[in-house]
């Protein structure tokens, strides 16, 4: 089933097309990884789908979808002068002390006296473990994932991603995500959308469309990647 039908969708800003002529579909359940390069179009879309710019083209959403989002960029050092804390930062979201407690410990995060912590001290994995469990918590049917582990270490984005892939097996969900990094691709997306600044430039999965040869034109250098196989 589908959750979202693009049909030729074309955006610009100041002037300038970002998107043209633009058409996809996503299916219920699927991990869908938007590649380019800087300058593609990624967060635009993103954004585009969110209904914050103006567009021309058709998004069609399933009716009642409910949406779930992570902007590229948001850090602790975005937010480090607000004077929130964890507890006040999720009251936000209209939810109990209870359920954000159960919604931290569901990302790795224990400790009761972590909803006094102010949001801008929190490490970065701290940080984007809590916006995860912020998202997650308004119980979203489809969530959009812009670079989530930008600023985090190796280690860190694996445990970010592997946590993204637990909840899209456990809660059912669909995942849009805007990543670099490939080897993550490999390993949890169903399908991958290829943008350049001319369009799309493939679809499908990503180990049936994704050579060495496609990513260099993509983005202009070579490109070098670990093909993760399934155990």
């Amino acid at each position: 089933m589908k959750v979202l039908e693009i049909k030729n969708l074309n955006v610009a800003l100041d002037g300038e097309k970002i998107i043209k002529d633009l058409s996809f579909e996503v299916k219920d359940g699927e991990i869908l990884t938007i590649l380019g390069p800087n300058g593609a179009g990624k967060t635009v879309l993103l954004k585009t789908l969110l209904g914050f710019l103006p567009y021309q083209g058709e998004v069609l959403w399933q009716k009642k979808t409910k949406i779930g989002y992570l902007p590229q960029g948001l850090t602790q050092l975005k937010v480090k002068d607000l004077p929130l804390s964890v507890e006040e930062f999720f009251k936000l979201k209209k939810v109990t002390k209870e359920e954000t407690l159960k919604f931290l410990k569901s990302v790795g995060i224990e400790e009761n006296a972590f909803l006094e912590k102010r949001i801008g001290d929190m490490s970065t994995g701290q940080f984007q473990r809590m916006l995860i469990a912020w998202v997650l918590i308004s119980k979203p049917e489809v969530l959009l994932f812009d670079e989530p582990t930008a600023g985090i270490d190796v280690g860190g984005e694996e445990t970010i991603y592997s946590l993204l892939h637990r909840f899209w097996k456990e809660k059912n969900l669909t995942v849009l995500l805007v990543t670099h990094d490939l080897n993550i691709v490999y390993k949890y997306s169903s399908d991958v959308l290829c943008l350049n600044k001319k369009g799309i430039a493939c679809s499908g999965p990503p180990k049936e469309v994704l050579t060495t040869d496609l990513l260099e034109k993509i983005y202009g250098t070579e490109i070098k990647f670990y093909q993760h196989k399934s155990s």
